[in-house]
């Protein structure tokens, strides 16, 4: 999506409340600024132009994130604001035009799916039920329970009810009941990194080890990835956290590392938040 056109605010829109002063969003101060946009001020009270809050919140939504939060720092302190604005207020002042709405919703409906991947809808009763062990595909549905009078569990993979022993973490004895991102790791191919020496037959996607999140390197750049769900640095060759990697070999962020490539996952991480 791009943003290449300057945008400001009309001065003679009453809906927004114009402020003078600097950006909170821009480090540049207004009086160095080529483009001298109108300042206003967001429901949290920090001030920003349409396009310092487009490019904040538009970064926001490439790093995964489903809710926009103010990053200036409360006055008199170093701790950062973080107020959450509405998308409906981002939209009104980040001056979002169409094609910038349908990147901002279209990314925010991604992004908010992935943060609901623990609750889904019962095959059942079509409710929204919770899994409560990440370890666990076997879920009980206490309505259909309650409804049906005997005890009805469903495959948190295949949306059908349970068939076969429990707790499983793999799959039920449904047909076809099948672990897309296990099946991922275990066929896609292979990749030598173009910017990291000696790296040759690397699977070219990886669950994260900490959160399992799906990641695909592309070869090029840096072999260290940055999670952008659980937001942890990881090396996609060895598996190991950024830091351990760098520790076994001092430093070396572009050659092989001191335990060679990690094999294929034949399981995806479970991730324990707390």
């Amino acid at each position: 999506m791009a943003t290449g056109q300057q945008k400001s605010y009309d001065p003679k829109n009453r809906t927004i409340t114009l402020v003078d002063g600097d950006d909170d969003l821009d480090c540049v101060p207004v009086e160095y600024d080529d483009f001298k946009s109108p300042r206003a001020a967001m429901s949290c009270g920090h001030v920003v132009t349409p396009m310092s809050l487009t490019k904040w919140c538009r970064w926001l939504l490439d790093q995964g994130e489903s809710r926009f939060v103010c990053p200036a720092s409360k006055k008199g302190t170093d701790k950062r604001c973080d107020a959450e604005w509405p998308y409906k207020e981002v939209r009104k002042m980040a001056l979002l035009t169409t094609e910038e709405m349908k990147y901002f919703e279209e990314n925010l409906a991604h992004n908010a799916a992935r943060d609901d991947r623990d609750t889904k809808s019962c095959p059942g009763c079509k409710s929204s039920v919770e899994r409560k062990s990440l370890s666990n595909l076997c879920v009980r549905c206490i309505m259909c329970t309650v409804d049906k009078k005997k005890t009805y569990e469903f495959c948190w993979q295949c949306l059908r009810e349970w068939k076969g022993p429990a707790p499983r973490s793999d799959r039920c004895e449904n047909n076809d009941c099948l672990n897309n991102a296990l099946a991922t790791l275990k066929i896609c191919p292979v990749i030598t990194f173009d910017s990291v020496k000696e790296v040759n037959n690397c699977p070219s996607v990886r669950a994260c080890p900490t959160c399992g999140i799906m990641v695909e390197h592309n070869r090029r750049g840096c072999k260290n990835i940055s999670c952008i769900q659980c937001k942890v640095e990881f090396c996609f060759v060895c598996l190991k956290r950024t830091t351990e990697c760098l520790e076994l070999k001092k430093g070396c962020y572009f050659g092989p590392c001191a335990s060679g490539v990690a094999p294929r996952q034949t399981s995806i991480p479970v991730w324990n938040r707390k």
